[in-house]
């Protein structure tokens, strides 16, 4: 029984029995991908999420304790999801049935279901369903799932590399633990490369070509955290070393990062992440912080047009009026960017995010849209004072609009005093409180003295944050 992505069932003995060519190499790795070919089949092998699965760790202790249960690995791509899944089958002796939701839809979910009844029948083995990329799914599909989970046909591991509480239903993940794996480090990276280089059977041992220490560790830098990664690369490295010189060189490692990008996806967790560290940066005031995260997206191949519509924003969210000038120089530097284009444009926006890291802050503005947005839905159409209304026409002069109305230029300082703008049901309210950081310390000196002379004239004011209803 096959899907579109090829055969359902991946026996977890399947890669320890294969008879031996002359060569003493499995027929059944010849022509695969070094990253396949080194697949770890065991926890010993396995390098990295030491959180997970180091001594006395949850994880190692359920594999090793042979308590299967229903779950979800959370993590970016190439940091053993499905190495993972396959162990866990391998050892708790599971039939191993895999979907992947890219290729996959409910008929090849029920096809897996039926196999895995079929195999328990007849084996009386239980099968654990791996769904790779099970975010994809949508919640008809994933819904498919839960009965055969609940009456225990199947255990599910599902991967994904996006947030399971965005992508995921409620259902779903309330019979599945989440465990979130991480990036390699550099030093497993590391590892892994001198792994594939020294093993004579599934890796590159038995090849001539060389690699010093520091371009492994350059190459597993490369990487950028992604084991799959760094065996493709290794394996390309190694096959245009033994076209040239015989040794893996600087040249080579060059030629191979050129179209290398940073671990970033537009539409997934790592560029919510990343532009929120970004603002926060700024609003923390982090110069060199924010322009590390600004630089970060740009080099993920993030648009810088986006940053720059974030960086407008976060102008009058996070400085406002302590710094009037924030906003007009993200205006220049996006103009900048749309006149000369990547990369010359990019240095006016790195200069933007420094300008905004280094700015006096202010939410004051922020926060005073907000209470007056609220003031407004709560308070319902009521309308101006008839002082200020306009009068163009003689009814409406007739009416009494505009009677009474003091014109700010004709009195002392262009201030009238006691005048209220709000409708008369409301009353006065305060939305608008200036800090004393920056510019906005001169206008909160104003507007308290402003203030004080409304109230000499006897205009009262309601207290605007205590009577807002949540």
């Amino acid at each position: 029984m096959t899907s579109a992505s090829g055969d359902l069932f991946d026996s977890p003995a399947q890669s320890s029995g294969s008879a031996q060519p002359a060569d003493g190499v499995a027929d059944d790795i010849v022509g695969r991908p070094l990253a396949d070919r080194m697949r770890p089949r065991s926890l010993d092998e396995f390098v990295g999420q030491q959180h997970l699965l180091g001594a006395d760790a949850p994880l190692r202790r359920l594999i090793e304790q042979d308590a299967l249960h229903s779950l979800v690995f959370w993590g970016p791509p190439g940091t053993g999801k499905t190495t993972l899944a396959k162990i866990i089958a391998r050892t708790s002796e599971a039939e191993f049935v895999s979907v992947s939701a890219v290729l996959a839809g409910v008929k090849e979910i029920r096809a897996a279901v039926q196999l895995a009844k079929e195999r328990r029948v007849a084996l009386g083995k239980p099968t654990l369903l791996f769904v790779d990329e099970v975010h994809r799914f949508n919640k008809a599909q994933q819904d498919a799932f839960l009965p055969h989970v609940e009456d225990g046909t199947v255990t599910f591991i599902g991967a994904t590399t996006e947030n399971p509480s965005f992508e995921l239903n409620n259902a779903l993940l309330s019979r599945a633990r989440v465990y979130v794996l991480k990036a390699l480090q550099t030093e497993d990276l590391v590892q892994l490369i001198e792994s594939a280089l020294s093993d004579k059977e599934r890796g590159l041992g038995s090849s001539s070509v060389t690699i010093n220490q520091e371009l492994r560790q350059t190459l597993a830098n490369m990487a950028d955290g992604d084991a799959r990664r760094s065996l493709n690369l290794l394996e390309l490295a190694v096959d245009m070393a033994a076209a040239s010189s015989g040794s893996v060189t600087a040249e080579i490692l060059a030629e191979l990062a050129g179209g290398s990008l940073r671990r970033f996806d537009k539409q997934g967790e790592a560029f919510y992440d990343q532009i929120s560290a970004l603002h926060k940066s700024v609003r923390g005031s982090s110069p060199d912080a924010a322009l590390y995260w600004f630089t970060r997206m740009l080099d993920g191949g993030c648009d810088p047009l986006y940053v720059g519509r974030r960086m407008i924003r976060m102008a009058s969210e996070d400085i406002g009026n302590a710094d009037p000038r924030a906003l007009r120089l993200v205006l220049d530097a996006v103009e900048t960017f749309e006149r000369l284009g990547s990369p010359e444009g990019e240095l006016a926006l790195g200069q933007a995010v420094i300008y905004l890291a280094c700015a006096a802050k202010s939410n004051a503005s922020y926060t005073a849209y907000n209470a007056a947005m609220k003031l407004a839905k709560q308070s319902g159409s009521l309308e101006p004072p008839l002082t200020i209304r306009n009068a163009p026409t003689k009814l409406m002069k007739e009416l009494g609009y505009g009677d009474g109305y003091r014109y700010a230029h004709d009195e002392a300082a262009a201030f009238a005093p006691g005048e209220c703008y709000f409708p008369e049901a409301l009353g006065e309210h305060h939305l608008y409180h200036p800090t004393e950081r920056g510019l906005e310390g001169q206008i909160g000196q104003k507007l308290a003295d402003l203030r004080r002379q409304n109230s000499e004239a006897g205009l009262n004011l309601a207290e605007t944050k205590d009577n807002l209803d949540d």
